[in-house]
């Protein structure tokens, strides 16, 4: 049962975009169970903007690990202990997320075990890769993160279905209005085929063949940042119909993009979680890992595609630079016509 509160809460999410925008979700229940707490977001610079604006955070902190990362994190604990929260919430599992944790005054402290300094949290919890619940449901990471929220509120309850989960983007009318030339257009997909890492992406000639396949059907946009352009240049070489807008489109208005789009199709990486947010509808192709990791897409209309059991699969929890065995068989033995089936 949620109480009226004013209280000071520190959520702390350092890792990657895709992370961060999952933890909106955490951030979002919070919320609900603190009614008028102020809710601070403790972040890497570069992610700030999935963050910021959200209605139920009151201030977002934004350490910078470029160009001093140390001096900039000590620079930011210092100001962070002028404050004092009744609950510091570490959903990262690194050392430093652990030291602001450990150097900031907090009534109750809750994190995951795995954290180097944990030893120092109030509560913790172990956080499983894949994780499965009493009932023998797999969890998303959504949910592993409320168990964090479930130690501080034991009265807290997690739904079985991660898809009740969705997380929250600042998505306003202007990210609208940045893509409504694009989105006028009638039906249109929208193709995010990069990733940091290659074996998490499927390979390039497979989504020039899905490309050519859909731009005969409706209009293709590809989307990335400004170092994907080489990329989706190359995948809709030669087609009409396409367009490549990778480095026009900031995150959220790439989001607005995907909103209405006939399909999305996504690796496993950020732009899957930025579908997610919009309950777009989705098709997710996961080569090197799998979806019971727990970051698998959670719009209502989403589907996963993969390579099933091999001998070789998942080859490591993030991905490679390259196939450790040379084949990359979890992508090349993903058929185009799977893909395109998942048009409805």
């Amino acid at each position: 049962m949620s109480t009226k509160s004013s209280k000071n809460i520190l959520i702390i999410q350092t890792a990657f975009i895709g992370d961060t925008i999952l933890a909106s979700q955490f951030a979002y229940q919070v919320s609900q169970e603190f009614p008028g707490a102020q809710i601070h977001f403790f972040l890497r610079k570069g992610n700030e903007a999935v963050i910021q604006n959200l209605p139920f955070i009151t201030r977002t902190w934004i350490w910078d690990k470029k160009g001093g990362k140390t001096r900039n994190l000590l620079a930011l604990i210092k100001e962070l202990r002028t404050i004092d929260f009744d609950f510091i919430f570490n959903l990262h599992r690194h050392f430093n997320s652990g030291l602001v944790s450990a150097m900031v005054r907090a009534k109750e402290k809750i994190g995951f075990k795995q954290n180097p300094l944990s030893f120092l949290y109030d509560k913790k919890v172990l956080h499983q890769i894949p994780d499965i619940s009493a009932m023998g449901v797999r969890w998303h990471e959504v949910q592993r993160n409320l168990k964090l929220l479930q130690m501080a509120k034991p009265d807290f309850n997690i739904s079985e279905n991660a898809k009740d989960y969705r997380p929250h983007l600042p998505v306003s009318e202007k990210n609208f209005e940045k893509v409504s030339s694009y989105t006028s257009v009638g039906e249109y997909f929208v193709m995010a085929p990069a990733s940091v890492w290659f074996t998490k992406a499927w390979s390039e000639h497979k989504y020039q063949e899905l490309c050519a396949e859909l731009s005969k059907r409706a209009k293709v946009y590809l989307i990335g940042g400004p170092d994907d352009a080489p990329l989706c240049e190359r995948i809709g070489k030669g087609l009409q119909n396409v367009e490549n807008l990778c480095g026009k489109l900031s995150l959220l208005d790439s989001a607005a993009l995907m909103k209405n789009a006939k399909r999305v199709f996504v690796n496993d990486s950020g732009p899957l979680h930025l579908a997610s947010c919009m309950n777009a509808k989705t098709t997710a192709i996961f080569c090197s890992t799998i979806p019971e990791f727990g970051y698998t897409p959670l719009a209502q209309d989403s589907v996963v595609i993969d390579n099933g059991k091999m001998s070789c699969r998942p080859c490591g929890l993030h991905g490679h630079k390259a196939c450790p065995l040379g084949h990359y068989k979890c992508s090349e033995d993903i058929e185009v016509s799977r893909v395109l089936a998942t048009i409805n």
